[in-house]
């Protein structure tokens, strides 16, 4: 092994705590991918919960892989070294199973990276007998696996907790790769696209998904009823992440809001808070060298007993941060909370700068909702705000980005009027439209239209020197349009451009397709769809009305006890 690899290992395991290392031969192993480098893998709060629950299993032992950085994949390439596990430096190929986290479509790529390193063939039908099974999990596999569908022998479709036991319980009981595959095919929420073809038409359009005979027709999603059942916090601590030296606790999954254009509120619904009691008791066993808590939840500030937690963490001198905030469920009590805990920056997230483009989104907050919310950071003493916007969003005009930088300019000058000289840090993102979603027909608004309205952002802020712009590649958003929309053809343009080292333009382009029109395409409603075939629980004839509620502004109030609208409670 490369001295430099192995002093990484050994550097990267001595910074942590936590991390559960059992002896060869004692236990299954099973390997855990983070498609991205450890410092943003070990963030994500998801592969801590799964580790800890492989490993509670008492017949397996999870071992963590990441994406390294490029100086340490030339030093793999170079020594000849193949990827290692950061437990017992056990090489990827000698691995039965391999899971993998899968959150952002540009970690595609670097999956199939990790895949290299690790000596393991990317195409599932070309893995023999004794090859590992790879099983994708995470957001990605769950709202759209066609694009990855010829590389992993299943996914996970939905969260994780329900289903990760079955899978391994299968995997350990079948003897031959056939036979788990047709078993894992019976598992509620795991999908095997070798079990199912994909039928074009003429014109290369998607037009069905057959299942084979014994495979369902469609896979429903998996979601926890009670999520206080399972681990809901950091398994390692170490000051080698975004989070440096955290204890992150998810205090509630899932988001009634109905916001239209957010994957995560429609796949991950519905709203369940945890027990308050349970939240302090994991608070209460964190590990002695924890720096900060770290409170995570898709909408945590929606919480209902928000103030009574970070009540108990001010009062017990426990420092803690929150992600962002609602601008409409900030209060000044959980403001000074956060400033007491060394908050210096209040984030909220308006998405749109018009009230037109708000009502269109379903956002529900108000320029003064932000007005209040920077007057109570200011009141606690938290100096800095930052801004998310989105650009390119349905029925977006010219005049909704004009009238975005007068909303900052305005937010600007509130913040110098209630004395507050901090930095105002504006980060803006292009729409992409997201399965499982109103705007899942969408297109991705013009590429050019984007960069004139990027445009008009930049010069009507240039002047202004107390506000920081941050904005995402096109071109990684156009990218990101066609592997969220894609299908399997998509995916064997990527599998074609990771071997021949291009991009996956480049390759479209080859093969007679624009990657631009990919993404700028309008889909029709009632036109099949390359993941129809998995039900989130949420029915189409919801996100058609939803769509069409987007083009008149119509509100639609956030989920509530007894709500039977999208689909998900119907049971």
């Amino acid at each position: 092994m490369s001295w430099i690899i192995k002093n990484y290992i050994k550097e990267t395991r001595e910074n942590e705590t936590g991390a559960q290392v059992y002896p060869p031969g004692l236990r299954h192993p099973v390997a855990f991918i983070y498609p991205n480098v450890y410092h943003l893998g070990m963030s994500n709060l998801g592969m801590h919960i799964l580790y800890q629950m492989i490993n509670e299993r008492g017949d397996s032992a999870c071992e963590r892989f990441f994406l390294p950085d490029k100086r340490l994949q030339q030093e793999h390439i170079k020594s000849k070294t193949p990827l290692l596990s950061l437990e017992n430096q056990r090489p990827l190929a000698d691995f039965d199973v391999i899971f993998v986290m899968l959150s952002f479509e540009m970690d595609y790529d670097n999956l199939l990276k990790v895949l290299d390193l690790g000596n393991i063939r990317l195409r599932a039908a070309e893995r023999n007998q004794r090859e590992p099974l790879v099983i994708i999990g995470g957001p990605c596999a769950t709202f759209n696996p066609e694009p990855l569908a010829a590389v992993a022998d299943a996914f996970v479709i939905g969260e994780g907790e329900e289903t990760v036991q079955h899978v391994l319980d299968t995997i350990y009981r079948e003897e031959s790769k056939q036979e788990r595959l047709a078993a894992l095919a019976q598992v509620p929420g795991v999908y095997v696209p070798s079990l199912y073809t994909a039928q074009y038409d003429d014109e290369g359009e998607f037009t069905a998904l057959l299942p084979q005979e014994g495979a369902p027709e469609k896979v429903a999603r998996q979601w926890a009823r009670d999520i206080d059942a399972y681990p809901h916090t950091s398994a390692i601590v170490t000051s080698g992440t975004e989070f440096e030296d955290m204890f992150i606790v998810e205090v509630a999954r899932g988001c009634g809001r109905h916001c239209r254009f957010c994957m995560a509120g429609y796949c991950f619904r519905k709203p369940r808070p945890r027990k308050l009691e349970n939240i302090l008791a994991d608070i209460a066993k964190r590990p002695e060298r924890t720096k900060k808590v770290g409170l995570m939840g898709a909408a945590v500030s929606d919480h209902p007993q928000m103030a009574e937690l970070t009540e108990y963490l001010v009062e017990h001198k426990i420092p803690f941060s929150v992600a962002s905030m609602r601008a409409d469920m900030l209060t000044e009590q959980i403001a000074h909370a956060l400033a007491q805990s060394g908050q210096r920056t209040m984030t909220v997230a308006p998405e749109a700068g018009s009230e037109r483009m708000r009502a269109a989104i379903n956002k529900g907050i108000t320029e003064e909702h932000v007005y209040n919310s920077i007057e109570l950071a200011a009141a606690a003493g938290m100096r800095n705000i930052k801004l998310y916007y989105m650009i390119g969003l349905p029925g977006e005009e010219d005049e909704d980005i004009v009238e975005t930088v007068e909303m900052i300019k305005r937010v600007r000058a509130k913040m110098d009027a209630v004395g507050n000289k901090g930095e105002l840090v504006i980060s803006v993102n292009g729409f992409v439209p997201k399965p499982f979603t109103p705007y899942q027909w969408a297109p991705l608004c013009n590429v050019r239209t984007l960069k004139k309205r990027f445009k008009i952002l930049g010069d009507g802020l240039k002047k202004e020197k107390r506000i920081k712009l941050i904005t995402e590649s096109l071109k990684e958003t156009v990218v990101q349009s066609v592997l969220a929309r894609g299908s399997r053809r998509i995916g064997e343009a990527l599998l074609k451009a990771h071997v021949e080292g291009r991009s996956l333009k480049q390759v479209l382009k080859e093969e007679g397709l624009d990657a631009e029109e990919l993404a700028e395409r309008e889909l029709q409603v009632g036109q099949p769809l390359p993941w129809q075939h998995l039900d989130m629980g949420v029915t189409q004839e919801y996100l058609a009305a939803e769509l069409q509620r987007s083009e008149s502004g119509k509100f639609t109030p956030m989920c509530f006890d007894g709500c039977r609208r999208c689909g998900v409670c119907r049971e």
